[in-house]
């Protein structure tokens, strides 16, 4: 059965994040997700975690100044101490709230000119960020992002992504696969995720409905499919629910019940 986790970012948001790991648990996740956790304190945020039986498998480092337009420091030149900086307390966080994985955003390049020194950077900068995860025995994520949600971020396909794994060569640098900037970047969803994940890339997953990213069940990728495909595969990594609601976190999990209705019934019947 695949294990799901809610992105408490993005679901839940009718009530302040800390009470979201309630509503999370008492909907069935067993994990959950969130972007930049750093409004509230670590120790909060554990005893969260540990009221409700939950695990947090995944958190952004800090982006650099969001308010500014900034997403991710990682590819930009003169900028590296600072990204380090936002990693070495990402790594603070993750060790509190016994989080496995942190996802390290690429940044905004718009001027195309610009890009191979853009380039050298983020390989040089994932390379140091790669080490001092490793120090800490946790797994550093990139995730290609689709340049109609974000223009300019410069990390956008899957193949691009692949080759930058091959180029920085760290063992504990991996895939953060979202099925639905896979879509809108490029589609071919399932080839993709059979190149990476035969190649052992895939550190996490999300998913969302294309185009309008609201539930799973809506939009036009079949992810009945796209979940009995990852089965096959014996994808056991978690899956992060990054998706906005289009009515409402809990009215729209139906597609979450369902699956495991009929998970349920797969396993009773073999």
């Amino acid at each position: 059965m695949l294990k799901f986790a809610a992105n408490l970012s993005l679901l839940y948001t009718e009530v302040p994040f800390l009470d979201r790991y309630a509503m999370a648990a008492q909907d069935g996740f067993a994990g959950v997700e969130c972007l930049f956790p750093y409004d509230e304190e670590a120790d909060q945020i554990r005893r969260r975690l540990q009221d409700h039986g939950l695990h947090q498998v995944l958190i952004n480092a800090p982006p650099g100044v969001a308010q500014a337009g900034e997403r991710g420091l990682a590819c930009l030149p003169g900028r590296q101490t600072e990204c380090l900086d936002g990693v070495k307390k990402a790594i603070d966080y993750a060790l509190i709230l016994g989080v496995p994985r942190i996802h390290v955003m690429a940044g905004i390049v718009s001027d195309q000119a610009a890009r191979a020194a853009a380039h050298e950077q983020y390989l040089d900068t994932l390379s140091k960020a790669a080490s001092l995860l490793q120090g800490a025995g946790l797994e550093l994520m990139i995730e290609p992002i689709n340049p109609t949600d974000m223009p300019g971020y410069f990390l956008s396909g899957q193949a691009q992504a692949r080759d930058v794994l091959a180029q920085v060569n760290m063992e504990n640098l991996r895939l953060q696969m979202d099925l639905y900037h896979c879509q809108r970047t490029e589609g071919d969803v399932t080839r993709h995720i059979r190149e990476s994940f035969g190649a052992g890339l895939i550190g996490h997953m999300q998913i969302a409905g294309a185009p309008d990213r609201h539930e799973p069940d809506t939009g036009e990728l079949n992810y009945v499919y796209v979940f009995e495909q990852l089965e096959s595969l014996g994808y056991d990594g978690w899956i992060g629910c990054e998706y906005r609601p289009a009515n409402g976190t809990r009215q729209g999990l139906g597609w979450l019940q369902r699956y495991w209705h009929a998970a349920s019934q797969t396993a009773l019947d073999a």
